[in-house]
């Protein structure tokens, strides 16, 4: 079979050309990462099973590549619901 060896250096110069073409900024593989990993807490919120699908050993780490910002934390914040009910 026609095997193709990928370096380092070749899949970023795939991703240069990429964003060039593209008119985008340059991006790494790594940023690949973040943004999964920032989408999987976007559209699920947890923070473990985003863990394990990242392969990391603790959550800390998994928190690090949360790219997310002050937007997470407002919409978190709007979905609290505390009930008021007025004194008698």
């Amino acid at each position: 079979p026609n095997l193709v060896n990928f370096t380092a250096q070749s899949v970023q110069l795939a991703f240069d050309k990429r964003a060039e073409k593209a008119k985008v900024r340059k991006f790494t593989p790594h940023d690949l990462r973040r943004t999964y990993i920032s989408n999987l807490l976007d559209s699920s919120g947890d923070l473990t099973a985003v863990q394990k699908l990242a392969g990391h050993a603790n959550t800390n780490t998994t928190g690090r590549y949360d790219r997310r910002g002050e937007r997470a934390k407002q919409a978190v914040v709007r979905t609290l619901h505390v009930p008021y009910q007025p004194p008698d």
